[in-house]
């Protein structure tokens, strides 16, 4: 098992409990990196919905069936499985009480070890020898390992610095997806008069017709409104906020042309239609004129002018990977068989809130069993 992060140690998990002897390897000092910054505000492991609206967040039908043998009821009754209860927030969210990565994962880990799974960490993955062994680099110099089977989960291409660095690319030798952003903030130079209002959300308010939350950074826009238009911001399209959602166009001009005229227009925006002070200087930032027919529209379509997403390496996940035609139906390389991929590896997308983790842990799962399935069929036609 090639990655210890949530794909990886969830094929583990299945080929251990089958009996295998399974190894994981890792690049990094310990397991789980990404998933436990993951948890750092609040593990969000899946999402309390009916499984097939479930499944229709995830971009491609290739995870589907990974999905429905491993649903988001399914990652409750796993992490409570694991001595992990769960909550479910005011949004669908599905969280362990706790709050936190760290007692699940040590909780895992160390029934992955009762199951006679070995971890061996700082093993770096560089590629294949003429046998087909897989090599690594490792503090001890190279190693080789020939496996029975092989599962890799080695992550996309964002948060180097937590083991998902993309250097599996060339040494796979398979076709692959470039990676792009995904579940990333947006990028914006503001004016000095929006440093008071950094870290301020923005609640209740629209970004392209469709209502969330978002966050104002010292370095443009973030939260969950954002991030679940990650494709329409890789296409290029033109992004708008509505401040006043509730409010129709014709609502929102009314009361304010309803204030009286004397007031500066700071003020009469204020008392028309009771903004934040951190939505209000948005609003002062970004409309093209400050007259109060102007702002009377550009309250409901407020151009956000200026931005870029935010670079690969600081996505929360990636767009592209192992592209669909190099695998087969259960996730075997074409080219290579009896090595299988899972996780972010794969060319998917899905928005957060609980969508990448659960997709993660079923197409690891989905692999694992493969993995498991193509040994006992290779041990079958073995004649003595």
């Amino acid at each position: 098992m090639v990655g210890g992060g949530p794909a990886g140690l969830a094929a583990a998990e299945v080929m251990a409990g089958a009996g295998l002897r399974v190894a994981v390897a890792d690049r990094m000092p310990s397991l789980g990196r990404k998933f436990l910054m993951a948890g750092k505000s609040g593990l969000n492991l899946t999402m309390d919905e009916p499984p097939d609206q479930f499944r229709a967040a995830f971009r491609g039908d290739w995870l589907a069936q990974a999905l429905v043998e491993f649903d988001n009821r399914d990652v409750v009754a796993w992490a409570e499985s694991l001595g992990q209860t769960t909550f479910t927030g005011t949004t669908g969210r599905v969280f362990p009480v706790a709050m936190k990565a760290s007692p699940l994962l040590r909780a895992w880990l160390a029934r992955l070890g009762g199951l006679g799974v070995t971890f061996r960490t700082r093993w770096r993955w560089t590629g294949w020898d003429p046998s087909g062994a897989a090599v690594f680099a490792t503090p001890e110099g190279g190693q080789t390992v020939a496996a029975g089977v092989t599962v890799m989960a080695l992550g996309g291409g964002s948060w180097a610095r937590l083991g998902s660095d993309g250097a599996w690319v060339g040494p796979l030798g398979v076709r692959v997806v470039p990676f792009a952003p995904s579940n990333m903030a947006l990028r914006r130079v503001w004016s000095g008069h929006m440093a008071p209002h950094f870290g301020a959300p923005l609640k209740n308010v629209a970004l392209n017709g469709r209502r969330g939350e978002a966050v104002i950074s010292a370095t443009g826009l973030e939260g969950s409104l954002v991030y679940h238009l990650s494709q329409a911001i890789r296409d290029g399209a033109a992004l708008a906020l509505d401040l006043l959602p509730g409010l129709t166009t014709e609502e929102a001009a009314r009361r304010l042309t309803g204030q009286p005229r004397k007031l500066p227009v700071g003020r009469s925006v204020a008392r028309a239609w009771g903004l934040t002070p951190a939505a209000q200087a948005l609003l002062m930032e970004l409309a093209p004129a400050r007259d109060r027919d102007t702002l009377a529209r550009a309250v409901k379509q407020l151009p956000l002018t200026g931005v870029a997403p935010a670079p690969l390496d600081e996505a929360i996940s990636t767009a592209g990977g192992v592209a669909r035609e190099a695998v087969d139906d259960r996730f075997m390389l074409r080219a290579r068989p009896g090595v299988f991929v899972a996780g972010e590896m794969l060319d998917w997308d899905a928005p957060t809130g609980g969508y990448l983790i659960t997709g993660c842990l079923a197409s690891g799962r989905a692999a694992g069993r493969a993995a498991v399935d193509y040994l006992a069929s290779r041990r079958a036609t073995v004649v003595p």
